[in-house]
């Protein structure tokens, strides 16, 4: 049976370039599809797959936000913390102007552009997370001490059921 090619995307070479122990989990990408889908195929909780959200004040400042794939981020408690009136999402075309990925597959690790990242605290706690390796249907699964020290993030309580 011939060796599955794994995709070495930005992510990846950003990964590898800061000595970070990764495992990769392709699975089949489904539009749309979301951290369900991802965690399904993976069979881990949807807690564990960590999304990769981007977001921009009223300035168009722009930024990242980790959340838990089965939480929605409070863009008003966010905008508070950041100390601004506004805080939205980015449309699809600024997200993939700003970070070189495809919505569907944008990791915070090689962006493009270097962008402020914000944290779901609660993901700290995690015992192992799987986060976007920067390609559809493409997730690589570390420590949360690993996350933090590869992105100098900004933890934050914005999580909504």
């Amino acid at each position: 049976m011939a060796k599955e090619r794994l995709p070495v995307t930005s992510a990846v070479r950003a990964l590898r370039k800061a000595n970070v122990e990764f495992t990769c989990h392709p699975y089949p990408y489904e539009e749309r599809g979301g951290t369900k889908v991802s965690s399904r195929e993976l069979g881990v909780p949807e807690n564990q797959v960590i999304k990769t959200l981007v977001a921009q004040d009223e300035k168009k400042d722009s930024f990242l936000i980790l959340m838990h794939g089965d939480r929605e981020v409070s863009f008003k408690e966010l905008a508070r913390i950041r100390g601004v009136k506004s805080v939205t999402s980015c449309d699809t075309q600024t997200a993939q102007r700003l970070t070189g990925y495809q919505v569907g597959g944008i990791s915070p690790f090689g962006t493009r552009r270097a962008l402020p990242v914000y944290i779901e605290e609660s993901i700290l706690s995690l015992d192992r997370l799987f986060i976007n390796g920067g390609k559809r249907g493409f997730l690589v699964s570390m420590t949360p001490d690993d996350l933090m020290q590869l992105l100098h993030a900004t933890l934050v309580r914005v999580a909504t059921p």
